[in-house]
Order: structure tokens, then C-alpha cells, then sequence
């Protein structure tokens, strides 16, 4: 990782985490100085995934959504015609999460985890830490990625959030100091690496 890179990373440790919350994308990324300051970090296959997502809105669902309306407005009166309403509400939808990604994949920033070297924590890092008051506590495997990237069930963290801050610029061996939501807690370092990161790049979410 480059030192601009770390040099970005101190800056913007305390940004708002609300930017991480992508319900209604378009408009968090409006309505967040923050989020739309913020470079775009994300590994290779968190870019390919993003970028197959978009290529499907553009080339199959916004067609065949367009074909549907243009059929329904035919039938007449439109106030009362379900399949148009509801395909104008689509084609909305879909066009304000074109909009989404293509802003952020114009902001992206890849960081290949691959290319990554050195016993510190840095962006794309895969960490594990288990908790030091708890001697019966299992060892937590973490792998720090992009906003966009963000998967806390398979251990994908953004590089924004709390844990990640804690972890970042720390190596194996060190203590992390957490506030969660019982209480404080104090986490060991076991491992740092740096591999590829399982970000399945043929997914996209259904909105």
C-alpha cells in the first residue's frame, strides 16, 4: 500500500459510519459530505463485483424493464395499470442505483491485498484476534476492505469502522483496546496477512 494511502488513512479514521449504510444508496451518498469526500478503497473482486452488478442493471434488467412499460402504457389508462406503475417505480429504482455505482467505481481505488508486504495492518489485511479476558473466547478472523465490500457475517469489514480503526497500523502480538456494546474489551493480535480476500465477483444484491 502506498504512503499516500496511510497518509489518507490517518485523516479520515473519524468519519461518519452512516456512510457505510447503503439502504437507499443515491441518497446517502447525497446527503453525506463525508461519504462523497471519502476515496473509494476496494479490493480487486469488490471492483468486479460492483462493475457485474452495474453491467446487469445497464444490459438485461433496465431493457426488460423499458419492454415492460412501453407494453403496459399501450393498454390505456395508465392511473390504474399495475404493471406500469410499478415498472415506472422499477425503472427508478434501478436508475438511481446505476447512478450509485457509477459514481463509486469512478472513485474506486484498488488495492490488490496480493501486493501487499509487511507485518502491519493495513487495508486488505486478514487479521485474527481473540478476545484477552475471555480464555475460552474463539479466535475472529477479519479482512479489512471497502465500504462497498462490507460482509460482517463472512468477517468483511470496512476499513471506516470501528474495529477496523482499532486494528489499523497495529501488527501480530499487539493488544487493540474496543468499546462494544458490552462494554470495553481488549483484543490480542494472533495473525497478519495478507491473501486473497472471498468476495464472490459474480453476485450482485436484488433491489
Amino acid at each position: 500500500m502506498s504512503k499516500a494511502f496511510l497518509k489518507e488513512t490517518d485523516s479520515s479514521l473519524d468519519l461518519d459510519l452512516n456512510a457505510q449504510d447503503d439502504s437507499d444508496p443515491s441518497d446517502s451518498e447525497s446527503s453525506n459530505s463525508d461519504f462523497r469526500s471519502t476515496k473509494n478503497y476496494m479490493t480487486p473482486l469488490g471492483a468486479k463485483k460492483m462493475q457485474n452488478e452495474l453491467h446487469h442493471l445497464l444490459n438485461i434488467e433496465r431493457p426488460e424493464v423499458v419492454r415492460t412499460v412501453a407494453w403496459a402504457a399501450s393498454n390505456g389508462d395508465r392511473s390504474e395499470n399495475g404493471d406500469y406503475i410499478y415498472g415506472k417505480k422499477r425503472l427508478r429504482e434501478i436508475d438511481r442505483r446505476i447512478r450509485f455505482l457509477t459514481k463509486r467505481l469512478d472513485r474506486a481505488e484498488i488495492v490488490d491485498p496480493l501486493a501487499q508486504s509487511g507485518d502491519r495492518i493495513l487495508f486488505g489485511a486478514t487479521v485474527e484476534i481473540v478476545d484477552l479476558e475471555d480464555d475460552e473466547a474463539d479466535v475472529k478472523k477479519y479482512s479489512i476492505v471497502g465500504i462497498d465490500e462490507t460482509d460482517v457475517k463472512r468477517g468483511l469489514i470496512s476499513w471506516i469502522s470501528p474495529l477496523a480503526k482499532a486494528l489499523l497500523q497495529n501488527k501480530k502480538g499487539d493488544a487493540i483496546s474496543l468499546q462494544t456494546p458490552q462494554g470495553q474489551k481488549e483484543y490480542e493480535i494472533l495473525s497478519v496477512r495478507y491473501s486473497l480476500i472471498e468476495i464472490d465477483p459474480l453476485a450482485f444484491p436484488r433491489r
